[in-house]
């Protein structure tokens, strides 16, 4: 009202002015872990008018995760605030973009806007996941120290150190697994580090670890199972367990002579033993076992020793062989009459001879074996 000159002037507002908020956009930090029901206090918009066209609500874009609730501070106008509706997942959404509208009372309304960057925090809720349901290899025994056998790959969702996956075994791996493998803590690659010999132990299990680094590390367990192939690294071992020295050379054919086991560590072909020897036989009539045999007829005075070579070859690829020398003595037995170096003998006697006179010495021969005292034998003795 103005009373210049006696006059009463009254003023009418009009709706003149859109509201306004002081920053075009707003971001805000929230974090994943936050629990359904928080609320966020927003900014206000001015409206410079009256306030029957001043601001009267607030209007939020449509989502799923927010909703808006407006508390009106009297004088102080209204006040937006943010309600969180619905759980946030930065592995589902690392951001959401939220238009606020601020609408006034005038006809027609006049509005202003402001967008909301709700920047969703991580927090370490993923564990690490492997890529593969299970994990299997096949290594050679006797592959050399540093030999890479297989790689485990892990992914975690969450970012940062949150996200970063190393490798370890698992806490039941023993000590003993330990020396014969390892794991590449940054890669996932298990890793030859000890003699792997077949023969000892044919399949390994491993539990592998993949962990987070955050300051509550989560980490899961998978399986790796190593199958190991054999190598035809074993030669065959022979034995003899029992054996007579001495066999009479009337011996029949089929008589033992000796007892002989053959065996290979290596397993299948590998592992599979055949004998043979010169000029003796071998029947075998247990697996690996083998009986030492007279094959045909002896004779002490044309030979007395003999050193049979057993030989046990495998059927690996290449094949390993081993030998094994059995001495034989053939003993004597009295197979051999003497003999006479004529089939007629005629001796001629004086008369008168006296009593004891010698009317002729005649020989005769044995093909008896000895052995004197210098060690060196004889093949025959004469009887006189």
């Amino acid at each position: 009202m103005d009373k210049t000159n006696g006059l009463s002037c009254w003023g009418t507002d009009v709706n003149d002015h859109s509201p306004t908020f002081s920053d075009n956009e707003t971001h805000l930090e929230i974090s994943e872990s936050a629990l359904p029901g928080a609320r966020f206090q927003l900014q206000g918009a001015r409206d410079p008018d009256s306030d029957m066209f001043s601001i009267q609500l607030y209007k939020l874009s449509q989502n799923d995760h927010f909703r808006l609730e407006v508390k009106d501070r009297g004088e102080d106008g209204k006040i937006p605030v943010l309600y969180l509706h619905k759980a946030l997942d930065k592995e589902a959404a690392r951001s959401h973009r939220l238009l606020l509208t601020a609408v006034d009372g005038g006809k027609p309304a006049r509005s202003g806007t402001m967008g909301i960057i709700v920047n969703v925090l991580d927090v370490n809720d993923n564990m690490p996941v492997f890529v593969r349901d299970s994990y299997t290899a096949v290594l050679k025994e006797n592959s050399p120290v540093g030999t890479t056998i297989i790689q485990v790959n892990a992914t975690d969702l969450d970012d940062g150190l949150n996200g970063e996956v190393v490798y370890s075994f698992g806490n039941n791996v023993n000590h003993k697994l330990r020396k014969l493998f390892e794991v590449d803590a940054n890669t996932g690659e298990i890793i030859v580090k000890g003699l792997i010999d077949f023969e000892a132990k044919d399949r390994y299990e491993l539990d592998i670890k993949a962990s987070d680094k955050g300051l509550v590390p989560l980490e899961t367990e998978k399986s790796v199972v190593i199958t190991i192939v054999d190598l035809n690294d074993n030669s065959p071992e022979i034995e003899v367990t029992s054996f007579s020295s001495a066999i009479p050379e009337d011996a029949k054919s089929g008589t033992t002579v000796a007892l002989i086991s053959v065996n290979d560590n290596d397993s299948g072909v590998n592992g599979k033993v055949i004998c043979y020897i010169i000029p003796f036989k071998l029947d075998t009539n247990y697996k690996n076992y083998y009986s030492l045999l007279v094959d045909g007829p002896l004779d002490r005075e044309s030979i007395s020793n003999y050193n049979v070579t057993i030989v046990a070859t495998d059927k690996g690829n290449p094949p390993l062989s081993s030998t094994s020398v059995v001495p034989i003595q053939v003993s004597d037995v009295n197979d051999n009459a003497p003999l006479f170096p004529e089939a007629m003998i005629n001796v001629y006697v004086n008369e008168n001879s006296p009593v004891g006179a010698v009317l002729k010495r005649v020989t005769a021969t044995d093909s008896l074996f000895c052995w004197i005292a210098a060690g060196k034998r004889c093949l025959g003795s004469s009887l006189t």
